[in-house]
């Protein structure tokens, strides 16, 4: 049986800063995240299996998205844990605001990696993340590929 790719996309809103970056971006600022995320598989063969015929639901895809990135990301703000952006991230959580600490700098890049990873470990098995593609604006996305990851 062959092997198929199959991509679902999400949206989410998420600001976030860059700690000691020379550039705009050292400021808090939000983006329109769009999140393409591609698993490969083969089809189910067994005809009485309800899901006969695909790699995997697009629900259950989505369900674990939405679980471990979209619902968690969505309207937060960002913060590398290892600055003084920390003392930010409190006040802001004192007035309400969700925050999230991470330990690396909240780049489009070591977000796909932090998002690959979270996926990965809730995938079935015989699905396998084939790629992640993080698009932070109409022009700037990153990604990453399993097949680079070896």
């Amino acid at each position: 049986m062959s092997k198929i790719r199959i991509t679902k996309q999400f949206s989410f809103e998420t600001g976030h800063a860059l700690y000691g970056y020379d550039g705009k971006c050292k400021n808090v600022h939000g983006h329109s995240y769009k999140l393409s995320v591609t698993v490969i598989g083969t089809p189910i063969t067994d005809s009485s299996n309800v899901k006969f015929g695909m790699v995997i639901d697009f629900s259950d895809l989505k369900k674990i998205v939405r679980e471990e990135i979209v619902d968690v990301f969505d309207h937060a703000t960002v913060f590398n844990k290892n600055t003084p952006h920390v003392e930010l991230a409190q006040e802001l959580k004192n007035r309400g605001h969700h925050v999230i600490l991470v330990d690396y700098q909240p780049t489009s890049e070591n977000m796909v990696i932090d998002f690959a990873s979270k996926i990965q470990n809730r995938l079935p098995s015989e699905i396998q993340l084939h790629s992640l593609r993080l698009q932070e604006t109409e022009s700037s996305f990153a990604e990453w590929y399993a097949s680079d990851n070896l």
